[in-house]
């Protein structure tokens, strides 16, 4: 039956392959691998009666309330141009340096990360606005192009996000549950808050590590990231100014009020959220960019992506009850237990699952379908959960960029032009996936650059 619950994993691979919606795969799986174990005795059917308690605890989750707000906020913010603003004024102000376009591209998709979270959308984004700009400007295709796609993925770990607040409920679950098999019938807790303060460092690494290599790149291959030229920075220094202020300073405000509200204490995630998606409309309002059509748009994409978040959701849940009922989590248990190198080799081997996984699935299945599994375990071995969450982060980021199968490459791919080859764009990612396992090993030595800020902001 163990074997039965490991081929259950080799099974949704196949159905992924096959085209399958995820949230269909996944649920109908479960179903079907539930059905052949009891048609031969080793499933008892009386766990699947668990599965309304389940999906009423989905619907009634408090912290998920924040995913429909979040993503309005960033839909809304793209929406209202704000991108396309801001990418304008960022040019502008580091035009004059050599590699400053890239720089710029780097920032704003630090922002539009911070306020999105949706490594599609960024990516897509940032590709539509800032390549057709780059490669007129005289970028060399590969440092334009993987500059893109690392700046997109930045929604994996800035917060807040999406996916923090996602990585950060099944974590806050996963814990519970690794201290109540230890006998500790009184558990810490860990919050989407101490993800968002764990993996701000981070983040602000990460982005200072990427704007230091476009540094290096201007004074090692000036040529392939040239300034732009006197004639084109036609803005006043007193224009510039007043640019940065009505076009910087809102989204950067709307940022600082959402995560500093949360990192204060003065509001739950789920409360920021709701001051990001008003603050995101009377950024529009702003920005002179809100009408009742625009409203329409955003509320429908909200919709949509909202409802494929808890469709996958709840058919991740049928897939690891069935899993649990096969006896899975207790097989992988002792697998990770029985590897050498303890908990090092465990981390190690779930790293590499995990990496080689968001090849084929996006960072929602992963989180529901795998975290669930492997996080209770390596969490009794002692390892800190913020740590881990943030580590599973950057560990995915890493494998939405790496060739040949990288979701922010397919992204990007479809929007580049003809002229830009896909050979251009795998060689252009290959140094910022060298910055991501630089950030993960700098992250594994000192796991304080995650736990520090939340032990000082919620002294844990």
């Amino acid at each position: 039956m163990e074997l039965l619950a490991l081929l259950m994993f080799l099974a949704i691979g196949l159905v992924l392959l096959a085209g399958f919606p995820v949230a269909f795969a996944l649920g109908g799986t479960g179903l079907l691998f539930a059905g052949l174990g009891m048609l031969i005795g080793g499933f008892d059917a009386s766990l699947l009666a668990a599965m309304p308690n389940r999906l009423y605890g989905i619907m009634t989750n408090s912290t998920l309330i924040a995913v429909p707000l979040f993503v309005f906020m960033g839909v809304m913010l793209e929406r209202s141009r704000v991108a396309e603003q801001l990418l304008d004024t960022m040019a502008q102000l580091f035009g004059p340096m050599r590699g400053g376009l890239g720089i710029s591209v780097t920032v704003v998709g630090m922002l539009l990360a911070a306020s999105t979270g949706i490594v599609g959308a960024t990516v897509v984004t940032m590709g539509l606005l800032s390549l057709p700009t780059m490669l007129r400007r005289g970028y060399d295709p590969s440092v334009a192009t993987g500059t893109i796609c690392a700046s997109g993925t930045l929604g994996q770990i800035i917060p807040p996000s999406i996916v923090l607040v996602l990585l950060g409920d099944v974590l806050s679950s996963a814990y519970q549950q690794a201290q109540l098999n230890q006998g500790i019938f009184s558990p810490d807790t860990v919050s989407v808050g101490d993800l968002f303060a764990g993996a701000l460092f981070p983040g602000l690494l990460l982005v200072g590590l990427y704007i230091l290599y476009l540094l290096i790149l201007a004074w090692w291959r000036p040529q392939t990231v040239p300034a732009i030229p006197a004639e084109d920075r036609r803005a006043s220094l007193g224009t510039l100014l007043r640019k940065i202020v009505l076009v910087l300073l809102p989204p950067l405000l709307l940022i600082v009020a959402v995560l500093g509200s949360i990192l204060s204490g003065l509001a739950t995630p789920t409360e920021a959220a709701s001051v990001g998606a008003m603050g995101a409309i009377l950024l529009a309002v702003g920005q002179r960019q809100f009408t009742l059509e625009i409203l329409r748009e955003v509320v429908t994409s909200t919709t949509r992506v909202t409802s494929m978040v808890f469709l996958i959701f709840i058919g991740a849940s049928i897939f690891s009850l069935v899993f649990r009922g096969f006896g899975g989590d207790e097989a992988v248990e002792e697998i990770l237990t029985s590897l050498p190198g303890g908990v090092f080799g465990a981390m190690l081997v779930v790293m590499l699952i995990m990496f080689l996984l968001g090849f084929i699935l996006d960072f929602i299945e992963i989180t529901f379908v795998v975290v669930p599994i492997v996080a209770p375990i390596l969490l009794m071995m002692g390892l800190d959960p913020v740590w881990l969450g943030v580590m599973i982060a950057i560990n995915l980021q890493t494998s939405f960029l790496t060739p040949p199968f990288g979701f922010a490459l397919f992204y990007l791919r479809g929007v580049a032009p003809k002229e830009v080859s896909t050979a251009q764009i795998y060689r252009g990612v290959i140094p910022f996936i060298g910055i991501q396992l630089i950030a993960l090993v700098t992250l594994a030595l000192w796991p304080e650059l995650a736990t520090w800020l939340p032990g000082v902001v919620f002294g844990k």
